[in-house]
């Protein structure tokens, strides 16, 4: 989906570029003149990169990979002549009956399930980590790291006085912080919590902290991504000062601000159960491995949910709210989007029969807590 606007995520709220946005250089892009580059990795040098040896991907142009917006469908995206044609992974796999146990169908496989934590991807990429080694593909800043350990040692603060309570806002986190009395009162707290822990001295206890936090930052850089998503919220609610004396546009714009508000409800939900986990930071400490896990499977479900925001949360955030065909052409974009997310069943298939009655009901997937959506336009599926 093209974006009025669009141009790459910002900086404020974007994890490292170098593994999400898929700019890895090809031997194509070599400057004219230069030396050669080397040939890419086997596809036996654990899979890192994506790399076929089928002559059909190295014979299209400007080929690459990514997820349809709406399905979720693994794409190879070609270019021919004037036109991009969006062609099913698995369908190519078919098409040139690519075995499921070679090189070319392995990497396929890993490419269906790599392209959930990125925007796309093209040859020589990196396949992200998650789908190799169960690693981010991506880190969270200095400021994240500081954010999650001063959370956690204001934890310990709020254990030891009997008082504890989770601060997630990054200003008062860092007001906190500032305290000259707080570094003192830390201390003492981590000599308790020491004793409480059986352990012998409180550099222990910091360890533990430490490491929990290297873990939590990534929590806390997705959060700034969903905080991104709620100044975007906050910016469209104009819309409906804009559009007052529109009827028709004020029901759009009604509409789209109804789900926008859904979702913001529904990842409120999911950071809420999230920090629920470290809430009680004793009982965190000592199953520390166990909450590790717990952090490390919800980082990659909330990547894997807000790195399809990234481009809309962009145009939202640049764009300049005066009424006229851009500002209606991203409401209709942003509606299209969350329409298959978070519209209600019932909704939905409303609509789908109004614009095509005779369509069958197309493949269900769940999408919010136990309710479905169905889709509605078909894909092109080679058999």
């Amino acid at each position: 989906m093209t974006m009025p606007g669009e141009r790459p995520f910002h900086d404020r709220y974007r994890p490292d570029p170098r593994m999400t946005d898929a700019t890895a250089s090809s031997p194509a892009s070599a400057a004219p003149g230069a030396a050669p580059l080397p040939p890419p990795p086997p596809h036996g040098a654990e899979g890192r990169r994506v790399v076929f040896e089928h002559v059909f991907f190295r014979k299209v142009d400007d080929i690459h990979f990514r997820l349809d917006q709406a399905t979720q469908q693994p794409l190879a995206v070609v270019t021919l002549g004037d036109e991009q044609v969006s062609l099913p992974l698995e369908g190519v796999r078919k098409e040139f009956s690519i075995s499921s146990d070679s090189p070319d169908g392995r990497m396929l496989a890993l490419l269906a399930k790599g392209l959930k934590f990125v925007k796309g991807l093209r040859i020589g990429d990196p396949v992200p980590r998650e789908v190799l080694t169960g690693d981010a593909s991506w880190n969270p800043k200095e400021k994240h790291r500081q954010i999650a350990y001063h959370r956690l040692s204001i934890q310990i603060l709020g254990w030891l006085a009997g008082d504890e309570h989770v601060i997630t806002n990054p200003e008062e986190l860092m007001q906190v912080a500032g305290d000259p009395t707080f570094r003192r009162r830390v201390n003492d707290a981590f000599a308790e919590a020491a004793r409480a822990l059986s352990f012998d001295t409180k550099e222990q206890v910091a360890d533990l902290l430490r490491d929990l936090s290297q873990e939590l930052a990534y929590i806390e850089a997705l959060r700034d991504e969903f905080n991104a998503m709620k100044r975007a919220l906050a910016k469209a609610q104009v819309l409906r000062k804009i559009y007052a004396s529109e009827h028709s546009m004020l029901a759009t714009a009604n509409s789209m601000l109804r789900l926008f508000n859904l979702a913001v409800e529904d990842f409120d939900r999911a950071f809420e159960t999230v920090d629920a986990q470290t809430g009680e930071i004793m009982a965190a400490l000592r199953n520390l491995d166990t909450v590790k896990s717990y952090l490390h499977k919800h980082r990659d479900d909330l990547r894997v949910r807000l790195v399809v925001w990234e481009d809309l949360l962009v145009a939202w955030l640049d764009h300049a709210m005066k009424p006229g065909r851009s500002l209606e052409d991203l409401m209709a974009a942003t509606y299209r989007f969350l329409a298959p997310r978070y519209m209600p069943v019932d909704e939905w298939v409303m609509l789908t029969k109004l614009q095509d009655p005779g369509r069958k009901p197309p493949e269900a997937l769940r999408i919010r807590k136990d309710k479905q959506v169905r889709y509605q336009r078909g894909r092109m599926v080679w058999d």
